[in-house]
């Protein structure tokens, strides 16, 4: 519930405050009294005349549900940095082998790394550290400040302190060593009138007056109640109260966004306004104008230098990229120098002060040139032949004419040799010649085959041998061998019919008489014979 507004120093004495309202709920404590000497309800603001209808004081609050008694257990003091307590005048056993604490080893040793460490000398032994082990609170875990000495911040303000100093008497100094110079040549040109020194002195008085009285501009103010809670810091007034904020400059809510934690607005609120009269044209602008859009395209060349292979970096060495883009701008304007005169040179320049002949200029000519309805040129100039997207005139393996210059049975070929294949090489009149001859041959051996094949010859018996084959007619066979070669015949298949009665020792004859030759053509089982079950 809602208490009295008291602005206490510190949590504690807001503890305390606490305990002696309920000392005083439980009667054992005065009640506090007013100005009036009225007993006061620490349920009932001060400034509220009289407790609502909803507050009943008789009845117990909502304190017991907030663990607003602190616990003796946990500490509010931190560690102490830096803190010695023992030095010791020789190495201890078990101590650290490079400095010789007792309170780390040589892995955790944070001192510089010996050549020879004090466990082997027994010299500069560095003193024990103060070890301290603490219970915090919840709030004390999570507080980022808890145990900053802000005196240790005090040296960096002094010193930015003193840069603003110095800094602000520079620019008076400057401010009135430039009305001096102004007074003294004014002095120099005429005579100095009464109200001319007055207004001087006024400039002058005006200068010496301090900064932060002449204007607001240059306050420091520090930011609180913010989105996220806490101050953020210090900031300076950069603006001045009388301009009108950027989120009014355009009503409509389909206009540029403005994001009110950051206070930025990318966007133009009024782009259809004159850019002449126009004061705010978003945050954006300072992106793509001044330095701005000279650094956005020194990064961009950054980039595209290291995908090309470039040693370049624009984080790790800035001086190097700068540079090398302060040289690829120098050879990309000599280049395109060159180029342009290269042009110049070769086509001429028109916009140059050289009077062009009168034919030239105005095209005039004694050709008499005729045309048709359709526009197409009758006479008077030759028809210009269109060129093909293609390669023309090409000739290739020693032809003096394209491929397809030549049609003949379908097929195309080359018009300088007469060939129909098209990675052939050009054999010239020589290699006509030779497939005339060679397609005359050719037609005279089908002629006679043709005459020869309309007399049919007289068909001669021959006699056959065994299942077909023929026997020439100068073969003669002995029988007795024959007999002898069938005999052998039977007996090599009755082995491979049964394979225990072969023998080892095999020896085999390359060579083959005519009887045996015969014996295996008549032992020969044919398997395409329709007879050959009737056989054996």
């Amino acid at each position: 519930m809602a208490t009295a507004s008291v602005a206490f120093k510190s949590r504690e004495d807001h503890r305390k405050q606490l305990e002696l309202e309920e000392a005083r709920k439980a009667g054992l404590a005065p009640a506090e009294l007013d100005e009036d000497g009225k007993e006061i309800n620490p349920h009932i603001p001060q400034y509220m005349s009289s407790a609502p209808w909803y507050l009943n004081a008789e009845r117990p609050s909502l304190k017991h549900q907030r663990k607003w008694k602190s616990d003796p257990n946990y500490t509010k003091s931190w560690y102490d940095r830096g803190a010695k307590i023992y030095q010791a005048d020789k190495y201890r056993k078990g101590a650290c082998e490079n400095c010789g604490a007792m309170t780390h080893d040589a892995k955790s040793c944070m001192d510089r790394p010996r050549k020879l460490g004090a466990k082997w000398t027994g010299k500069h032994i560095a003193p024990d550290e103060k070890i301290e082990q603490f219970e915090l609170d919840y709030d004390g875990k999570r507080d980022r400040w808890n145990g900053y000495d802000a005196a240790s911040y005090a040296h960096i303000i002094e010193r930015y302190e003193a840069r603003d100093e110095a800094r602000k008497k520079y620019l008076k100094d400057q401010q009135l060593k430039k009305l001096e110079e102004k007074n003294n040549k004014e002095d120099e040109v005429r005579g100095d009138s009464e109200d001319e020194d007055f207004e001087d002195v006024l400039k002058v008085d005006e200068a010496k007056v301090d900064e932060s009285k002449q204007m607001d501009f240059a306050k420091v103010e520090k930011r609180v109640r913010t989105t996220g809670g806490g101050s953020t810091g210090t900031v300076r007034n950069l603006r001045i109260r009388e301009d009108t904020a950027k989120y009014l400059l355009n009503l409509d809510v389909n206009s540029a966004h403005y994001d009110p934690k950051t206070r930025s607005m990318r966007e133009d609120p009024l782009p259809d306004m004159d850019p002449n009269e126009k004061f705010y044209a978003g945050d954006n602008q300072n992106r793509v104008s001044g330095q701005a859009l000279e650094f956005k395209q020194l990064n961009i060349h950054a980039w595209e230098a290291f995908d090309k292979g470039h040693d370049v970096h624009m984080q790790a060495a800035p001086s190097q990229a700068e540079l090398l883009y302060k040289n690829y701008k120098v050879n990309k304007e000599k280049l395109k120098s060159q180029t342009k005169e290269d042009i110049m040179e070769k086509y001429g320049n028109a916009a140059s002060e050289e009077i062009l002949p009168r034919e030239l200029l105005l095209g005039q000519s004694e050709r008499e040139v005729e045309y048709d309805c359709a526009g197409r040129i009758v006479k008077g100039q030759e028809m210009s032949i269109p060129r093909s997207k293609y390669e023309e005139d090409v000739f290739i393996n020693n032809h003096t004419t394209v491929w397809g210059s030549w049609w003949k049975d379908h097929q195309w070929g080359y018009k300088c040799c007469k060939q129909t294949i098209r990675n052939s090489y050009c054999t010239g009149a020589a290699g006509i010649e030779a497939a005339e001859a060679s397609a005359d041959l050719m037609k005279t051996n089908i002629a006679r085959k043709e005459s020869a094949e309309d007399i049919h010859a007289p068909v001669e018996e021959k006699r056959l041998a065994t299942w077909g084959t023929e026997v020439p007619d100068d073969l003669v066979l002995d029988q007795q061998k024959l007999a002898e070669a069938l005999k052998k015949e039977d007996e090599k298949r009755r082995e491979e019919r049964d394979e225990r009665k072969r023998k080892y020792n095999v020896k085999y004859n390359d060579e083959v008489t005519p009887e045996e030759m015969e014996a295996y053509r008549m032992k020969k089982v044919l398997h395409d014979d329709p007879m050959r079950d009737f056989l054996h």
